[in-house]
């Protein structure tokens, strides 16, 4: 089991919290509640477990400009991720968080790693999200 992958920071920050692995991209939009960070998108392996307060490790992020709102939201009800850790670039996610971070939010990390790293994460535990590195305890 890999101990620690490097990636790319969309949204610099810090954040140690329990692993969440996504079995499948998810839409923001549409398949996670705003106000409570559950996913409801009864098509999606992960249907009824939350988001908030774990490093959301998934293999990318479904598109829809309405992606920024839904984690903006997400951040001011304070149930989003403590961090987002995602194969492929998601910049309209990250707007979400550097908007939030300018309207007074707590903002969260977002990376970026590459798919054959994102497979080596472990199901479950707890992960720190630092700088450039993803470690796992």
């Amino acid at each position: 089991m890999v101990s620690q992958i490097r990636g790319r920071i969309l949204c610099a920050g810090y954040a140690r919290a329990p692993i969440l692995k996504l079995g499948a991209p998810v839409s923001f939009w549409g398949a996670v509640d705003p106000a409570s960070g559950v996913i409801v998108d009864p098509r999606h392996p992960d249907c009824g477990r939350s988001v908030a307060g774990r490093i959301l490790i998934v293999p990318g992020a479904v598109g829809s400009s309405s992606s920024s709102a839904v984690m903006l939201e997400l951040l001011r009800a304070r149930v989003a991720p403590a961090a987002i850790v995602l194969a492929g670039d998601d910049t309209i996610l990250a707007l979400g968080v550097i908007i939030a971070r300018e309207l007074g939010y707590s903002p969260i990390p977002v990376m970026q790693v590459s798919e054959s790293d994102l497979e080596t994460v472990p199901q479950d535990g707890t992960a720190v999200v630092n700088g450039e590195t993803v470690s796992f305890d």
